[in-house]
């Protein structure tokens, strides 16, 4: 997987893609990764945007690039933990419209990459969406990492929601990961190829998410 191969500091490779993006709005780049470097985020971070911007690449087909890249861009661009009053995707969401509008990006680019970012929430692409298909796929993609960088992936979002309490934290991790190994992981067509180690992969957390919650109940009975 292409976790193995990413950098510890993903700086130069990150501005290098955004450059050839977006060319002459290398500030707004900077600004970005200056938000994805922000010191609370353990998971969602530089190295996350870098995973994912290369995973684009790698399920890519026949979708619109530009925006699905620009959408990756933006798609954890605010993440705040605990989030206020907006969910961190609309706040993002919001985010993109606000930057790329001052960029000069008409409004029908503005309202599919805002619309790209906000899918990030709940995964699950409409029919016939093949941008949303491949933005998806691509941030979770992680799912279907060898053992060890799943257990990395794992250890790393606790890490970012260290302040929620451990019972709070495991029954949440359950709700999201039974929806996600309940329903169809991946979309695409090169992306249906990693479904099996995902599966894999997700069922074993939530075997384990299970038996750790309800020894968390049991002890807070006792």
């Amino acid at each position: 997987m292409l976790t193995d191969h990413l950098p510890e500091d993903p700086h130069d490779e990150l501005l290098e893609r955004w450059n050839a993006t977006l060319p002459h709005q290398e500030a707004m780049g900077e600004m970005l990764i200056r938000r994805y470097s922000e010191p609370h985020r353990r998971y969602h971070d530089a190295r996350h945007l870098l995973f994912v911007l290369r995973m684009i690449d790698e399920l890519a087909d026949e979708q619109d690039l530009y925006l699905v890249r620009l959408g990756a861009w933006f798609h954890d661009s605010v993440y705040d933990v605990p989030e206020r009053e907006l969910t961190n995707e609309e706040a993002s969401a919001r985010l993109s419209v606000r930057e790329l509008s001052r960029a000069g990006f008409e409004q029908e680019d503005l309202t599919q990459v805002a619309r790209l970012v906000r899918l990030t929430s709940t995964h699950v692409p409409g029919a016939r969406d093949p941008e949303g298909e491949l933005l998806c796929d691509a941030d979770l993609a992680i799912l279907a990492a060898e053992p060890e960088a799943y257990a990395r992936y794992v250890a790393d979002v606790r890490a970012e929601y260290a302040a929620v309490p451990e019972e709070e934290f495991l029954e949440a991790r359950l709700e999201i990961m039974s929806e996600i190994v309940e329903g169809q992981i991946y979309r695409t067509g090169k992306g249906r190829a990693l479904v099996d180690a995902a599966r894999a992969n997700v069922e074993q957390e939530v075997a384990s998410l299970t038996e750790r919650l309800e020894a968390s109940v049991a002890g807070s009975d006792g």
